[in-house]
């Protein structure tokens, strides 16, 4: 009686983690009973600590709503496509992360862009980052949206927070001039503060035209593009490949 009423105690702190490893102790005495008590005590704290980290992760990965279910371990480094290894394991590490810079993926259709993207994003999540995926299409439709339901401003500030911002499908099309507004806006909050990532069809140097007027897109693209790693991917289609991953 005493063990259950120990259990649910346990369950009502929200110590779930602890509770379970308890469970499985009290369940499996024969595995437990020769430690000591601080060792028991070590392997409950450390279940709870693995149970927050694993709450925390499912967390940042349904707020990140990427596209693919994509792993950085599922990269497919022998597909010609440019995508060096040892650069990526760099980038895998995080240190980008932390260094509030960004990544600018560009390549042609079908060679994996939006993928590497959310890859990436998972891996951030993993870390502890919080991430979100847009196409930038979408983006500016609802940030158009929240012009008239009054929550423009709370999408700023959500974006200006968060610590990875993914955009897909840059500069399919022309932008409006409220798109552009809008642009600058989230990287001017963004800039040395967090990072961002831009996955785009257009090669970097075509970006300023993109845009389309000149002031908006220099200063744009000075927050966007400085402090940023490249990765240039070419080659054939991947798509048949990465849609069997996800």
């Amino acid at each position: 009686m005493l063990t259950q009423t120990l259990l649910e105690l346990l369950r009502s702190l929200r110590l779930t983690g602890m509770a379970e490893a308890l469970d499985r102790q009290l369940t499996q005495p024969a595995t437990h009973d020769e430690l000591s008590f601080e060792e028991r005590l070590g392997l409950l704290i450390d279940a709870e600590a693995t149970c927050r980290d694993n709450r925390r992760v499912e967390r940042l990965l349904r707020a990140a709503k990427l596209r693919f279910a994509a792993s950085v371990q599922d990269i497919d480094y022998r597909h010609p496509r440019g995508l060096s290894k040892s650069r990526m394991a760099s980038l895998i590490q995080g240190d980008w992360l932390h260094k509030h810079q960004g990544i600018l993926i560009t390549g042609p259709t079908g060679c994996g862009k939006s993928w590497l993207a959310c890859a990436l994003g998972d891996n951030a999540c993993r870390q502890g980052f919080s991430v979100r995926y847009f196409r930038v299409s979408r983006l500016f439709k609802a940030l158009e949206i929240g012009r008239g339901d009054g929550s423009y401003a709370r999408q700023l500030a959500k974006l200006a927070r968060t610590d990875l911002l993914i955009l897909d499908d840059f500069a399919l099309e022309p932008l409006s001039a409220r798109s552009r507004n809008d642009l600058l806006e989230i990287m001017e909050d963004r800039y040395a503060e967090h990072s961002t990532l831009v996955a785009s069809q257009l090669e970097v140097k075509h970006w300023h035209k993109a845009i389309g007027d000149p002031t908006l897109a220099d200063a744009t693209l000075d927050r966007l593009i400085h402090n940023a790693h490249r990765l240039e991917l070419k080659g054939e289609t991947m798509r048949p490949s990465l849609e069997s991953k996800s």
